[in-house]
């Protein structure tokens, strides 16, 4: 028997105007995201068919089993799609040895405190670049290396190194060939930004103890389900058309009610802004968590301007968590809260929050998940991947290609140059 699929949605445009489900707006909005899906599906993406492998997580597993060996520390080198998304993964999985530890933004104080904190005769470095050319990561692995040498394991710089990057020429492949390093091969036609299910994400989940098969049975089931009509990611993408092409949409706002999804929330702010900002065109991705963003954001997003579609992901918390103790409680005038665990709160307060923003008229998506677990998370990855490449299709850009970076990019590199001569 199939297994039940890993989420729920239900639309809650909440108003009585005319962008609701059912109404001719909604519908002319899910058409067009359906034709846009269909075409997508008979596209043969790498970023569909990359799901179906199994060679690359052997091959990922040999490589995590070899770092972990006599490892105190993991250091996991990269930027953007090369970072975030195993982050995410860090998220739901438990604490464990040896740790794991990501440096995607490369400030120099924390990255020299990070090295002198550490035995460096048992921590390993794994870069991860596509192009392998990003300077921030290059300058990073270099340091390290140079920092082992200082401590006298130069000549077993192989065992401390690994590297995730395209099958071609470039400064992070040379610098593997130099040391006799491992190197895993990033797919070629899948940007950084939606590499989590390739051996980008598969690595560090293993390394992490995640079951990987089972992040991409989660993927599988959504890209299944997508062959039907009224998918999750052609709903989401036509909720967010028909707002865009009535000209009430300026912010579509990410909210996940679980610790175990906060870094999802930035992933998907880095895939959504990367992919759809251009030409003038695009809307700015908020990433909120939980009750502590009801408490610094909901006041503008109750109160505020309002333009914004709001994507609430409930984890189904009832139940879970500690008991807040009855006695306490009800001497302190708390009775709501005696006895109950606290998970019930945390799903109270989400229901509020989307009951709250509805009265204001404020378009609502609610995605329910009934167990946060490795299938859940990897079909999240691909529901929000299809949506935003939907979104893009609809929008007439391009959802691959980010042009306007590369000039800070050049930039950055001329005014290094300058400086050396």
């Amino acid at each position: 028997m199939a297994s039940a699929f890993p989420f729920s949605v239900s639309l809650d445009l909440a108003r009585s105007g005319p962008l609701g489900p059912g109404t001719p707006a909604f519908a002319s909005a899910l058409a067009s995201a359906e034709r846009a899906l269909a075409a997508l599906i008979g596209a043969g993406l790498e970023l569909f068919s990359n799901v179906e492998r199994e060679d690359d997580i052997a091959a990922a597993r040999t490589l995590a089993d070899a770092l972990r060996k006599d490892t105190s520390a993991i250091f996991v080198l990269g930027i953007g799609g090369s970072s975030l998304g195993g982050q995410a993964l860090k998220d739901l999985a438990l604490a464990g040895k040896p740790e794991i530890l990501f440096f995607d933004n490369p400030d120099p104080v924390t990255y020299a405190r990070a090295l002198a904190s550490v035995e460096l005769r048992t921590t390993r470095f794994l870069a991860i670049s596509k192009s392998g050319g990003t300077p921030e990561t290059l300058a990073q692995t270099l340091i390290a290396a140079d920092a082992l040498k200082a401590a006298g394991g130069g000549q077993y710089l192989a065992r401390h190194f690994a590297a995730i990057t395209e099958p071609r020429d470039s400064p992070l492949r040379r610098f593997a060939a130099a040391i006799g390093c491992p190197v895993l091969d990033h797919p070629t036609g899948i940007g950084g930004r939606y590499s989590v299910l390739t051996v980008v994400g598969m690595l560090p989940a293993l390394l992490l103890g995640l079951d990987a098969q089972a992040l991409r049975a989660g993927a599988r089931a959504v890209l299944e389900r997508a062959r039907s009509p009224e998918s999750p990611p052609a709903l989401g993408a036509a909720q967010h058309w028909a707002l865009a092409q009535a000209g009430e949409l300026r912010e579509s706002v990410l909210w996940c009610y679980s610790d175990r999804l906060k870094t999802f929330g930035p992933w998907w702010r880095q895939l959504w802004a990367e992919s759809l900002g251009k030409n003038g065109k695009g809307t700015t991705p908020v990433a909120a968590l939980g009750p502590v963003d009801q408490h610094s954001q909901l006041q503008l997003f109750l109160d505020g301007p309002g333009a914004a579609l709001f994507t609430l992901v409930d984890c189904a918390t009832e139940g879970q968590g500690p008991v807040m103790p009855a006695e306490d409680a009800n001497r302190l005038g708390l009775t709501y809260l005696a006895g109950r665990p606290l998970g019930d709160l945390i799903a109270a307060e989400a229901r509020a929050t989307a009951e709250s923003l509805a009265r204001r008229g404020r378009p609502v998506r609610r995605i329910t998940v009934p167990r946060l677990d490795e299938r859940a998370l990897g079909a999240l990855f691909m529901q929000f991947m299809v949506e935003t490449i939907l979104m893009g299709k609809l929008m007439g850009v391009d959802p691959f290609d980010q042009p306007a970076v590369e000039e800070g990019k050049v930039l950055a590199r001329k005014y290094l140059e300058a400086q050396v001569k």
